[in-house]
């Protein structure tokens, strides 16, 4: 059976995520590649139950440390359910955010550190992602892209928490190197993509040689 392929997309929010899923997706078409799209958190009927109980506004009193834990928990059912029987089968994988949206948001904005790896290693298993794509952006300039009104509890947090968050992606993008390939998201969309084109070129040749 041909090895399956687990591609993440990071970024903070307003950084053109959703456009180069879009485009990701129209690539996967083109070369006849039948990805499976998906989304963190949620991506299950759990999940998904998960990801509006984080993201409702209303829940301005949940802590850091219970956060961290529903997003985990929201991943642990995903890996389970979804992603790690796709990945298993063969099949590529194209999650809009994983594991290190927690490293970011959770371990260095919220300060909770070590313990959010420690409990996203049991969520996540042998399932890592084999590249992830780090859309750079000011966190200032993607949240203005973002309308007040349609801002959820996440989005609503300060300049000082994103300014963190985007910190905390700079110093993973440092530490693996390997994995997380770090994109300029100031650049034009065309521009963003067609860099995009050049690393999933390479991912997709790698995977047929590899089998």
């Amino acid at each position: 059976m041909e090895r399956g392929l687990f591609i993440t997309v990071e970024g903070t929010d307003g950084a053109g995520k959703s456009t180069q899923l879009a485009y990701i997706s129209d690539y996967m078409k083109e070369k006849g590649e039948s990805a499976i799209f998906t989304r963190e958190p949620g991506g299950t009927p759990i999940g998904e139950k998960i990801r509006a109980l984080i993201l409702d506004r209303r829940n301005e009193e949940m802590s850091p440390l219970t956060e961290m834990m529903l997003y985990a928990a929201s991943r642990s059912q995903h890996v389970a359910q979804m992603i790690g029987p796709a990945i298993t089968r063969g099949r590529i994988v194209v999650c809009d955010r994983f594991i290190d949206s927690s490293l970011a948001y959770q371990g260095h904005a919220r300060g909770l550190g070590d313990a959010v790896e420690v409990v996203n290693q049991y969520a996540v298993g042998e399932f890592m992602p084999d590249a992830t794509f780090l859309l750079k952006l000011d966190p200032k300039i993607g949240l203005q892209r973002i309308k007040e009104g349609e801002k959820d509890r996440m989005e609503r947090q300060d300049a000082a928490f994103y300014r963190a968050v985007y910190e905390g992606y700079l110093a993973l993008e440092e530490a693996y190197p390997d994995r997380i390939i770090g994109i300029d998201a100031s650049q034009p969309a065309a521009v963003v993509s067609e860099e995009i084109r050049r690393h999933l070129d390479r991912l997709l040749l790698a995977r047929k040689v590899q089998w």
